[in-house]
């Protein structure tokens, strides 16, 4: 069965290698255009542009499925389309070109988290269990009828990154069976059903943390946006970025955002009991650990996070 498939960031490259090694013929990848990465700027091709090539596959760049990006595609005449985070939209003029439509793995059990953050939106959220599905690809956004499902329980410590990290490789196998079962004539999706909730893209305001709020829900947001956009507060003007945060409910009297170090814990008041910092990174400085950080200040117990 002809391939082609779509995905850029790394989460998508083990799919690409389950696929290849699975042995489907896989006639070309579609991907987003280099982008500058660094301070310094350089163009670089995504994660899926670049194992492509070693795997010696037609890279076809597209910032957006737009008319010249169908004409490849439908130059390479695909079978099924399989696309992972590719990260733009694919028009009605797209969806019908393979046979077998568009096959998407997306790292939710929909209907719950439909959208661009799903694992990020999950922890935020506190939820135990999420996973991934493969759906039918259709005009609204995440609705198509499921293929197959996938569970994945979410530790207390996991970061959006970390679990994002074991979704993408169990999910790819998942893909390949999937299409290992359309090729053999018994995939039946079965139509959605359940709660909806919505997965929007992260900004930067998301990983902002408001010290006022319960610790718990503080500690979740840091793990929801680590590595992106990643969690920060402000401290005298300046954005300071964190790494997920310890929670400390054996230790009391702390006001919101305040600042204390006690043997070589750094913790923050919250609106409930504080959190211990692990890692901070002042503005213009590196990351480094918290107790290095505070043993740096003038007088840690004088600093107020905003």
């Amino acid at each position: 069965m002809r391939v082609l498939f779509a995905g850029t960031p790394a989460v998508a490259v083990p799919s690409l290698d389950a696929l290849v090694k699975a042995g489907f013929d896989v006639v070309a990848v579609l991907t987003r255009p280099d982008a500058p990465v660094g301070r310094k700027r350089v163009l670089t091709p995504s994660p899926v542009a670049a194992r492509a090539a070693e795997l010696g596959i037609e890279v076809i760049h597209a910032a957006k499925v737009d008319p010249d990006a169908i004409a490849r595609i439908s130059a390479v005449k695909p079978d099924v389309a399989a696309i992972v985070a590719y990260g733009g939209l694919v028009p009605p003029a797209a969806l019908g070109i393979p046979r077998h439509g568009w096959v998407n793995l997306h790292f939710s059990l929909l209907p719950a988290w439909r959208g661009a953050a799903p694992v990020q939106r999950s922890v935020m959220a506190g939820d135990d269990v999420t996973g991934a599905v493969t759906f039918q690809l259709e005009e609204g956004l995440d609705t198509g009828p499921v293929f197959g499902t996938l569970t994945e329980g979410v530790g207390p410590d996991d970061t959006a990154g970390e679990l994002l990290e074991r979704l993408s490789h169990s999910g790819a196998v998942l893909l390949a069976q999937t299409l290992s079962a359309i090729e053999a004539g018994k995939a039946a999706p079965q139509p959605q059903s359940g709660e909806v909730t919505l997965a929007p893209k992260l900004t930067l305001e998301d990983g902002r943390l408001v010290w006022t709020h319960p610790a718990l829900a503080i500690s979740r947001q840091a793990r929801g946006v680590t590595p992106e956009p990643g969690a920060w507060t402000m401290l005298d003007g300046q954005r300071v970025k964190l790494e997920p945060v310890r929670l400390r409910p054996d230790v009391s009297g702390l006001a919101p955002g305040a600042v204390s170090v006690q043997g070589k814990s750094v913790l923050v008041g919250t609106g409930s009991h504080p959190v211990e910092l692990t890692r901070i990174q002042p503005a213009g400085k590196k990351m480094m650990g918290a107790a290095d950080w505070a043993r740096g200040m003038a007088s840690a117990e004088s600093v107020v996070f905003e």
